[in-house]
Formats: structure tokens, sequence, C-alpha cells
């Protein structure tokens, strides 16, 4: 992810906290435990998750090439004892070049 450049203003990056121990479950997390429970075949519950996500993100150096972007996330998450990184893509958003 270091090799995003956004100096130029092009592309955004937000995050969003789901702080999950003792509040209602967001869709989102409950997506997460499913995935975690399928892929890994373990019973998971989220106590913190964090969704990054990066839209239109330029590669360095965005002075170069501008139009090349990608759009991808990062889900943070853990239960108290064990952490899972997810990366997800957007279906046709990896547009940089090597």
């Amino acid at each position: 992810w270091d090799d995003a450049d956004f100096s130029q203003g092009v592309g955004t990056t937000w995050y969003q906290e789901y702080s999950t121990l003792h509040s209602t479950q967001d869709p989102l997390v409950h997506d997460v435990e499913a995935k975690i429970e399928k892929y890994l075949e373990t019973p998971y519950v989220a106590k913190w998750t964090l969704k990054v996500t990066w839209e239109k993100a330029p590669a360095y150096p965005s002075q170069q090439d501008d139009t090349q972007t990608n759009t991808y996330q990062a889900v943070l998450t853990t239960d108290g004892s064990r952490s899972f990184a997810l990366l997800l893509y957007q279906d046709g958003g990896m547009r940089w070049g090597y």
C-alpha cells in the first residue's frame, strides 16, 4: 500500500472502526466472522474490526500517470487472542501497471 500516491489530490482513503465487544454487530462484522469461520474452519467472534478503503488510489509517483488507479480494502479484526487481515479488491479495480 505504500506505493499509493495521493499527493496530486486524486483518490480517497477512509476508515471505519467497529467496536463489537458490548454492542450490536454490524453486517460487515458478521460477514468477516463468517468468512473466517468458513475458510479457516474455526469459530470466530470479533471484538474489534477496522475497515480501511482506498478508492481510485494512483500509483507512486502519480505525476507520471494518475489515470491507472486501484480500489481496495483491508479489514483488520481480532477476538482478543487471534488477529486476521482480509485484503479485498474491487472486481476490475486493480489497474496499476507493473
